[in-house]
């Protein structure tokens, strides 16, 4: 029988976000495009995590950014999918449509293609905001370099979950 779905650094990181923001009382929602639902997964695979996890949006396609989270087509004409720009717009998104008093987005470049000498391969943005009206956005681009389409992906869900703790 598996004991988790996940590996178990991942979801030793996704207890602490479900018992820190529980203890909070604060409510999470995530917008995801290369992790592709891997935060949320993670948050899941935590028994008591309805308590904290509102929602969660995997938003892959440009079109879906659009038109779940409002983030707006010139954003991605200008600045691209994977910039941040657009995970600033996919996380006050992800607020708007949502419950949540802190949401967390992500976008990158899993590979193995699609990178390009500005963004190369492992090339990953993200963005947290909060619903109070005073916080701004806050944003960051990681590159982790091209490690594998997984091992990207493992790293920028790592990422994500630190940007849920309290």
């Amino acid at each position: 029988m598996v004991d988790a779905l996940l590996p178990d650094e991942i979801v030793a990181l996704a207890r602490r976000v479900v018992e820190e923001n529980a203890a909070a009382g604060r409510r999470v929602a995530v917008a995801e495009s290369c992790t592709g639902g891997l935060v949320a997964a993670a948050l899941t695979e935590i028994a008591g995590s309805s308590a904290v996890l509102d929602r969660g949006f995997v938003t892959y396609s440009n079109e879906a950014k659009q038109e779940l989270l409002g983030v707006p087509s010139d954003i991605i004409e200008t600045f691209g999918a994977v910039s941040i720009a657009c995970v600033w717009a996919m996380a006050q998104g992800a607020i708007d449509s949502s419950d949540a008093d802190v949401a967390v987005a992500i976008s990158g470049i899993a590979g193995p293609g699609g990178g390009t000498e500005l963004k190369p391969v492992g090339t990953v943005v993200f963005a947290r905001a909060r619903r109070d009206a005073d916080a701004e956005p806050e944003g960051e681009r990681r590159d982790f370099g091209d490690l594998g389409r997984s091992e990207i992906r493992r790293q920028a869900t790592l990422a994500a979950l630190e940007l849920l703790l309290p």
